[in-house]
């Protein structure tokens, strides 16, 4: 998941200027000083609350001390992250969905996530695979939409953990088409058209009634490998 956050605030430095300071502007070594903190607060900056801290943080990261930020910039910064200091992805507008050093092994979890959600899921792979003749296309899927919805759907904290479980029924209900798709035609590759009414029979409960959690994996009965 890409992480997009605007540097423009970073804009003395970069550039090789080292001349007078931009009007309204200060140095990110000088956030601490009294000055610089009458300022922030005269805009109705927070300067202790968690999103402030996140964007201050992010700017110290990818900047030094001696490059300068001006109000705005602090504010266009804030906006990345929302009042617990938690990222805000920019292409849904939520937070929750950032995968860090930190996170990434224990967002590998199996959740209960929203029914609604499992069906959307199904209903999406089973058009596609049937459309793209079991290919999967990159530049014609919806899948994300399916994810999108259902991240609405559940709490902030159980995001990645329902995105990473719902990626293990998605597999699931591929590997069951590819099985039907060949028992109906046993010659049947992917990319050749399937035959006409091979999925018929496959439902999202038939699936899920043979799978299986082990460890942070749903398996299909003793088929470990899902295609």
């Amino acid at each position: 998941m890409a992480r997009i956050i605007d540097y423009s605030f970073l804009f003395q430095q970069t550039f090789g200027r080292t001349g007078a300071n931009p009007i309204g502007s200060f140095r990110l070594s000088e956030l601490n000083s009294q000055s610089v903190q009458a300022q922030l607060k005269a805009a109705g900056i927070d300067t202790n609350s968690k999103q402030y801290r996140a964007a201050m943080n992010e700017m110290a990261k990818n900047g030094n001390g001696f490059m300068f930020t001006n109000v705005q910039a602090i504010k266009n910064s804030m906006q990345c992250y929302d009042k617990d200091g938690d990222y805000i992805d920019p292409t849904t507008g939520l937070a929750g969905l950032l995968v860090t050093d930190a996170n990434e092994n224990s967002r590998k979890r199996i959740i209960s996530i929203p029914e609604s959600s499992k069906d959307e899921m199904f209903e999406q792979t089973k058009k596609e695979f049937l459309r793209e003749k079991g290919i999967l296309n990159g530049d014609t899927t919806r899948r994300s939409e399916v994810y999108t919805n259902m991240y609405r759907k559940v709490t902030k904290n159980d995001r990645l953990a329902a995105g990473y479980t719902m990626q293990e029924y998605e597999r699931a209900y591929r590997q069951a088409f590819l099985e039907a798709a060949r028992k109906a035609d046993p010659g049947w590759e992917i990319g050749r058209p399937i035959k006409s009414g091979a999925l018929d029979g496959i439902t999202r409960e038939s699936v899920e009634a043979n799978l299986r959690q082990s460890g942070n994996k749903l398996m299909r009965g003793a088929l470990d490998t899902l295609v």
